[in-house]
This record gives structure tokens, sequence and C-alpha cells, in this order.
């Protein structure tokens, strides 16, 4: 049966993949975006509506929302998170709003020492006193962690020491957020931990990435002050770095590591692993330049 979706964040990583299965299932899909380019002319072509608006702002978002079966509601790892989550709310409890499937981390938790991943524990909340049914996901590291840090020397230089977890593809995300879109009454309410197709150490994912790309790649554990430094060079914002550091000891902490079966149960198919990914992206890879 098709449905009425909207897709906010639909230029983002989850967001892009969640919105093109839904177009290829034959659903009508709105897709929000702050600005009309390249990515939202590629979603235009597909078929989706794409209108423009802004999570932060009511009044710009609530005609998004309008005869809207189901909602996706991705914010990024910047200031703002609470502001978003209310105007979603509100506009999804206006319009008549099905459900929402609310994208949030791992480390969500209301004593964390991320910024970021304590806001998202209590916007958890929010949507969870909001009428409209909510299913919250929480993903462990994407593996898109290993295309966004890459700096072509090679080397995976994190603060992690020995923890593991299981890398997931934005792409197999999508797969489960779509699913629950087109069904979402049997996950009203729950959380889903989400992770990929093996859980690994650093050491074990630079070994599958240097299989895959067909040259060495190389974890250095870093300390969090030359780590601090890294992210810093990178242009990285205040609020994502102060994430960063603290999700690291989360992350030695094991907070991150984990296994379940839910990629396939909801969303079909086995999750990617490692290997598959990045040779999915080898040309990434390939054509890097600093």
């Amino acid at each position: 049966m098709e449905r009425n979706l909207l897709v906010i964040g639909s230029t983002g990583k989850t967001g892009r993949h969640t919105a093109e299965l839904l177009l290829e299932r034959g659903h009508h899909v709105r897709a929000l975006v702050r600005r009309v380019d390249e990515r939202a002319e590629r979603l235009a072509g597909l078929g989706a509506e794409v209108v423009e608006g802004d999570v932060l702002d009511l009044n710009r978002l609530a005609p998004a929302t309008k005869d809207i079966d189901a909602l996706y509601f991705t914010y990024p790892i910047r200031v703002g998170l609470m502001d978003a989550t209310a105007n979603v709310a509100q506009a999804a409890e206006e319009s008549g709003v099905q459900a929402i499937v609310n994208m949030s981390q791992i480390s969500a938790r209301r004593d964390s020492a991320s910024d970021a991943a304590r806001q998202h524990w209590v916007a958890e909340r929010l949507l969870d006193r909001s009428p409209v049914p909510v299913t919250h996901i929480r993903p462990t590291f994407f593996a898109e962690w290993l295309i966004n840090m890459w700096d072509g020397s090679g080397e995976l230089r994190f603060p992690f020491a020995d923890g593991r977890h299981a890398p997931i593809a934005a792409s197999d995300q999508a797969r489960v957020i779509a699913a629950i879109l087109e069904d979402p009454a049997p996950h009203a309410g729950q959380i889903y931990p989400l992770y990929g197709a093996v859980e690994l150490s650093h050491h074990e994912i630079a070994e599958q990435m240097s299989r895959a790309l067909g040259r060495k790649t190389t974890y250095v554990p870093v300390d969090h002050a030359e780590f601090e430094g890294i992210l810093e060079k990178r242009g990285i914002p205040a609020h994502m770095i102060q994430h960063l550091l603290a999700v690291a000891i989360d992350y030695r902490e094991g907070l991150f590591s984990g296994m379940n079966d839910l990629v396939k149960k909801i969303g079909g198919f086995e999750p990617l692993g490692v290997d598959d990914f990045v040779a999915q992206n080898k040309s990434f890879y390939d054509n890097y330049s600093a």
C-alpha cells in the first residue's frame, strides 16, 4: 500500500538511502531540505517531492508534515537538537502524523559526559511524551566513520585502545528505517540498537580495509590530546569534538560493542561487513586527496 512519508534530513547519510528505498517501493516521499542543491535535485529526479524547510523553525517545518502518514527524523551532531525535536513533535501532532522514527545514538543516556549523547536521551523522552507513536534507533559507530576520518595516510589514528564494535552502514540502517515507516505499529515505543555484520577491534578493521583496498591500512592508538588536535585540524566544530572525546571513553568501556539480528529481522537483509563496505567505496579511497 502506498504511503505518504516524510524524510527529514533526506540529503544526509541515512536520509538519502531511506528516501531512495521508499521511492523504489512505490511510496510518495516528501524530502525536507534546508536548501535545494544537487543532492536534492537528484532525489527529485527519482520522484521525491522536495520541499524546503527548517526543523529549527516550526512555521517552516509544519507545512512539510501536512498529509503525512509517518516521518523519519534525524539531526546532525550540532547545536539545536532539543529545539528541532520539540518542533518535530509539535508539527507531527498538529498534522496527525501516525508515527515517527527517530535517529538517536547508542551512547544516549542521562548521565553521558557527551553533551550530544545526553541531549539525544532527553530528546527521546520528549518524543515519548508526544501522542504520536515513536520508534528510536540507536546505531553504533557508522561504517561511514571510516570515510569521514580518512586522511589518505593509511593510518587510523583513534583513541579507542582495544575497544570493539560492529560498524553499521547508513544503507543498512535505512533498510530498518524504511521497514518501520512502512509498517510502524509493531515497532511503536521500541528502542532498537543497531549493529553491523561483525564486531571488530580497530586493528581488525584495519586488516579488513587492507584486504579490500589492496594496500596497507594500520590502526594507531593515540591519546585524547592527539585526537583532539586531529579533530581541530580537520575543522570539526567544538560541539562535535566534545562529543567524540567523551564517547571515546565510552567506546573503550564497551558501550559501542554488541551484536544483534535486527538489521536482518526488520530490514530484511544481512548487514554489510567492513570489507564489503570499503570495497563498495573503493573509488573514494583511490581518488582521495587531502
